[in-house]
């Protein structure tokens, strides 16, 4: 039996790098536009590229994140080349030298479409920056992370915890772009997830103790607030006081926070708040393969007690890791058996076989993509899929 599992083990890990380096990485190097900086912005589902759409700063900072994660994972450094081109569009284009921070979104030849100073935004620059300065040994790509870490830290937080949304010079406006289901949102989860994840990879290549004290801050705020220890899952959005506005509970943004949170714990290991953290991580893993796994893959969400079944690219990813994280934790064996269910939806379903294709956005519960989503677009990116790529093959050992 053991046998048995360790080669199934090995056969995920060769077909999700296959994934990657076959299929993944040529699809995004594909959109690199060399006239205007960048990367193309959108990819519609009948395959059509639109040269002339907005390029997202978020979707631009993840890309740089992917290339630069890449080219640590794989050694090719063709892929450093993909992260200094992105790199050079985010610090050219995306970058407010005058009020500082990062852009919502640029015109696809680098003029400013969206001004708005999002704290989530500002996360993912953070994230980006701080993996390429791993990759590339950039000093100036690591204060730039650093003028956008304190850019949060002064600007970015009340009493309560982090504020979302500002505008070109920084004040407070209401939270839109992250809010849903009829709902708006003072606070987030996720952008609070992203922040931690962003905090998490900038004290991991420096080190510094402001971040370290900051990423304790958020791992207890976490615990306290977010955590609903009653349902084993985190609540979603939040009043300006941190207090749950809704009945939501997001499977996805669960089984990631799972995996990011044990990240950030692993990094501050011996403290009580690191303790703490893995314990009740287990819980929600715990929970979601009960309540959210069908037939080998993830329904989205639960909103108001109705479940939505629609199948969404990221959250299988994101489930992957989470599952096979919670492996490594307990060693039950049903999470490891998950996640090569999971990928097996993932190659029969999500994996787009037509030429000049990367993986489909959602899926009905039968598997079928007929909501005609793009492929690109400035939320789809390669940082879900790419990442859990990355991420199984480090973690399955030879």
């Amino acid at each position: 039996m053991t046998r048995r599992l360790a080669g199934a083990e090995m056969k995920l890990k060769n077909e999700v790098r296959a994934e990657l380096t076959g299929h993944i990485i040529p699809f995004w190097k594909n959109l690199r536009d060399d006239e205007n900086g960048g990367y193309y912005g959108y990819v519609a589902f009948d395959l059509t590229v639109d040269k002339k759409y907005d390029k997202g700063c978020i979707l631009n900072s993840r890309i740089l994140w992917f290339f630069a994660n890449a080219y640590l994972t794989l050694k090719d450094t063709s892929l450093l080349l993909e992260a200094d081109h992105a790199y050079q569009f985010l610090k050219e284009a995306c970058l407010d030298r005058e009020n500082g921070g990062i852009y919502w979104s640029m015109t696809y030849d680098g003029q400013v479409s969206d001004p708005t100073k999002h704290t989530y935004n500002q996360a993912f620059a953070i994230y980006a920056l701080s993996t390429y300065y791993e990759a590339s040994k950039s000093e100036e790509a690591l204060e730039t992370a650093f003028s956008l870490f304190h850019r949060i830290e002064t600007t970015c937080k009340d009493e309560y915890g982090y504020l979302e949304s500002f505008t070109r010079d920084w004040r407070p406006e209401s939270n839109e772009k992250l809010s849903e289901n009829g709902l708006l949102a003072d606070k987030t989860m996720n952008t609070l997830l992203h922040v931690l994840e962003a905090y998490t990879e900038l004290y991991r290549v420096s080190r510094v103790k402001e971040v370290e004290i900051a990423l304790k801050s958020i791992l207890t705020q976490f615990k306290t607030r977010v955590y609903n220890e009653k349902e084993r899952c985190l609540e979603v959005f939040f009043d300006t006081g941190m207090n749950t506005i809704s009945d939501l509970y997001s499977y996805g943004h669960d089984i990631e926070a799972s995996w990011l949170l044990d990240r950030a714990a692993n990094l501050l290991d011996g403290s009580d708040i690191a303790r703490e953290t893995k314990a009740y991580t287990t819980e929600i893993a715990e929970r979601i393969y009960d309540a959210a796994l069908v037939n080998g893959s993830l329904n989205n969400e639960c909103f108001r007690g109705k479940v939505d079944t629609t199948r969404v690219w990221w959250v299988q990813a994101e489930a992957m890791v989470g599952f096979y994280n919670c492996y490594e934790k307990t060693r039950e064996e049903k999470y490891k058996g998950c996640t090569e269910q999971i990928w097996n939806y993932i190659k029969n379903h999500f994996i787009d076989k037509r030429e000049g294709s990367e993986w489909f956005w959602d899926l009905s519960a039968e598997g079928k993509p007929v909501s005609g989503k793009p492929i690109v677009e400035p939320w789809k990116c390669p940082y879900h899929n790419g990442r859990m790529c990355m991420e199984m093959i480090r973690r399955i050992a030879e």
